[in-house]
């Protein structure tokens, strides 16, 4: 599915968005990671990137934090040109890899210290911005132990804490949740959503697609080095056939009615139920309701299925390579 735009000058694109990359490629040998895609992410939003492992998901986050170069593309990030001003994206941005960057050997505290000494502040300002975000994190009680003591979500809010210290105003985060528990899961959901309400920006990737769907205003499906879909969550879901709204009758002479006249319907004769074929918008609802109501029958019960994100994962990312030949979906 693809929209008309109205054409808009790149640089006053590149001002309202926090990421941006065009024809972002990246190979390794014979064997190509990217292949020429294309991201845009507003200011103040989370964006998630979900794809296969060694889809180039974590390719495309060290490409656009200059961990490593690209092949070829057009990058921005903060308002900088990834390729000609790397030092000016590493001050705007921080990044939580896969992997913690805690130091186990030291405590809390001392890991806090230690990124505001490679951040060239005071001691003072340096304390003081280790205690307001060790109090910010929950870690109070554990910033004087060995951070090899911590909890896996403990070692994770340190590592977000740490990312912190130089006030980032975009924030990589690479799978930061793989391995923690649902309840740690969920309190570094509530960590994300307060940075984007500070207006951070939040490049998520993630193997959790309820994840995606919780936190993401947009999301991108990396398959075979391409985008195979872009959207909202709930915009995604409608791609994939399987949805459909269920209407249930308690009065059979309703249900009969009903099913003589929506011949498209799956019947369940039993219990009085039938299935319509729909992609759960407003307008089809409306329809549907509008038909009812000059029909004069009475549904008792209705209700929307969707498909949900592992749908929509399986769907894009199991087809056959002859899917590279088809055009990106992108919904808006």
């Amino acid at each position: 599915m693809t929209v008309n735009r109205a054409f808009v000058p790149r640089a006053a694109q590149a001002a309202t968005q926090a990421i941006s990359a065009t024809g972002l490629r990246k190979s390794y040998g014979d064997k190509v990671v990217l292949d020429g895609i294309d991201l845009s992410v507003p200011q103040g939003t989370v964006f998630s990137l979900l794809g296969p492992n060694g889809a180039g998901k974590t390719t495309a986050v060290k490409i656009l934090s200059t961990l490593i170069t690209a092949d070829s593309g057009e990058l921005s990030v903060g308002g900088h040109d990834v390729a000609a001003d790397p030092q000016a994206v590493r001050a705007a941005i921080g990044v939580t890899g896969q992997f913690s960057a805690v130091d186990g050997l030291i405590t809390g505290e001392e890991n806090m210290l230690l990124m505001a000494d490679l951040h060239h502040l005071s001691r003072r300002e340096g304390r003081r911005l280790a205690a307001e975000l060790l109090e910010r994190f929950d870690l109070v009680e554990a910033a004087k132990k060995p951070a090899a003591g911590y909890s896996g979500g403990m070692k994770r809010r340190l590592d977000i804490a740490m990312t912190l210290v130089g006030g980032p105003r975009i924030i990589f985060l690479d799978e930061p949740t793989t391995g923690l528990d649902p309840r740690s899961r969920h309190t570094m959901w509530g960590i994300v959503r307060e940075l984007v309400a500070d207006g951070v920006t939040v490049f998520l990737t993630t193997q959790y697609l309820e994840e995606a769907d919780e936190l993401a205003d947009r999301i991108a499906v990396l398959h075979d080095g391409k985008i195979a879909a872009e959207g909202s969550a709930e915009e995604l879901k409608r791609i994939v056939p399987g949805g459909h709204v269920k209407l249930r009758f308690t009065d059979p002479d309703n249900y009969r009615s009903a099913a003589s006249a929506l011949r498209d319907a799956a019947r369940d004769d039993e219990a009085l139920a039938l299935q319509i074929p729909s992609d759960g918008s407003q307008r089809e609802l409306r329809s549907i309701l509008d038909w009812l109501d000059s029909a004069g029958i009475e549904a008792d019960e209705l209700t929307v299925h969707t498909p949900d994100l592992d749908d929509v994962f399986f769907a894009l990312t199991a087809a056959a390579p002859a899917r590279n030949n088809q055009p990106k979906e992108t919904v808006r």
